[in-house]
């Protein structure tokens, strides 16, 4: 019987030798490819901070709830008497939905035309209209106390509620009892848990009513607890500062916020303007950033003359030239989006420190003027 490939021994043999030599050549590819990862691995562990994989370092290790409600409970009975902390306090629950909501806020994870567009179209520019019609004599009476103008006051209301539409069903407490126990801004939360109470204990509304946010924001404006300590009004002077039920007060409420944070109805709120990459790259040479504030202010540039931004290269969006006016303005940037904005835009961000949310509230008062 002849055996395979007997007809062929020289070719038979080389075939062999080849594969042999083939196949250890792989081997070897096989482990320099092992050698190169394993140097990478131990490159990636010695760079890596010795923290990483572990808790965020901002979000400290947290007592269990009840040990650290237990400890809250006994700070609030130093200030509020007892049957207040028993009936806002006990049998509290953290909830977690409400620290998955604040470690995935849309202000910071989102593009900015994705959050726009998610919060503006022409449904909300339509509703605008009809609250502002609906409310023009009440809007009149508030612009002549507060000096804001009602557009940035509807467009606030629209994007906070719906214009008083979605106002949150979670109880406050618990809210803000959870934020604080959480940690990442225990000091905040403990603070706005505390005004809260406060907000009980004088009677400017019943515990088993207070609702809101996921963040404890409550009522048309969405206000924390202790912004309606300190901007809650009553304008129509009921004896209440309702923010939940009562839309003059309400909007009252908007305007004397604003107005606390020294809004002019001089100005407007800013622009939108061409910035090409060239003018980009000169402003990052000659303009310095902001240094005091939240992350939103200190990241946008000082303010400076509208002159000088047009000596820089900066203009209208349809290629014009800026306005020749003696305004000062900051510049921001958001994806590829420029804007010139106004000292009544850091009005807007003592609202809501994210150049998303005062963006986009200015931009719908634009569509509602």
């Amino acid at each position: 019987m002849i055996e395979k490939h007997s007809r062929w021994p020289l070719a038979n043999r080389e075939f062999r030798a080849n594969r042999k030599s083939l196949a250890n050549r792989k081997s070897q590819v096989a482990n320099r490819k092992s050698q190169i990862a394993s140097v990478v691995l131990l490159v990636l562990f010695l760079w890596l901070p010795a923290s990483a994989g572990r808790q965020d370092p901002a979000v400290p290790e947290r007592p269990p709830f009840d040990v650290w409600l237990a400890d809250l409970v006994r700070d609030a009975k130093t200030e509020f008497n007892d049957d207040l902390v028993t009936r806002t306090l006990s049998n509290l629950e953290p909830l977690e939905r409400v620290i998955r909501e604040d470690r995935s806020q849309a202000e910071l994870v989102v593009g900015f035309e994705r959050y726009y567009r998610s919060r503006v179209n022409a449904r909300v520019v339509q509703r605008g209209m009809a609250a502002a019609r609906q409310n023009r004599t009440l809007l009149s009476r508030i612009e002549d106390q507060y000096d804001v103008q009602r557009r940035f006051l509807v467009a606030i209301w629209g994007i906070e509620t719906q214009y008083g539409r979605v106002m949150g069903r979670t109880p406050v407490f618990q809210a803000l009892a959870t934020l604080a126990w959480e940690g990442r801004r225990e000091q905040f939360f403990r603070g706005e848990l505390f005004d809260a109470l406060r907000m009980v204990d004088r009677g400017h509304i019943d515990a088993g009513t207070m609702t809101g946010s996921w963040a404890g924001a409550m009522g048309h404006p969405q206000f924390m607890p202790s912004s309606y300590l300190k901007f809650a009004q009553d304008f129509d002077r009921d004896g209440r500062r309702d923010i939940w039920r009562n839309t003059g007060d309400a909007l009252a409420s908007i305007a004397n916020y604003l107005q606390g944070f020294d809004w002019t109805n001089e100005e407007t709120w800013g622009r939108e303007v061409r910035v090409t990459d060239a003018v980009r790259a000169r402003v990052e040479q000659e303009v310095s950033k902001r240094t005091q504030g939240c992350f939103a202010i200190r990241n946008m540039t000082e303010r400076i003359p509208l002159a000088r931004w047009q000596a820089l290269g900066v203009r209208r969006v349809d290629g014009g030239a800026l306005p020749r006016a003696d305004v000062d303005a900051g510049l921001v940037l958001t994806d590829n989006r420029a804007f010139l904005v106004y000292r009544n835009y850091d009005a807007i961000l003592a609202y809501n420190c994210a150049h998303y949310y005062a963006l986009t509230v200015a931009l719908l008062s634009d569509q509602l003027r």
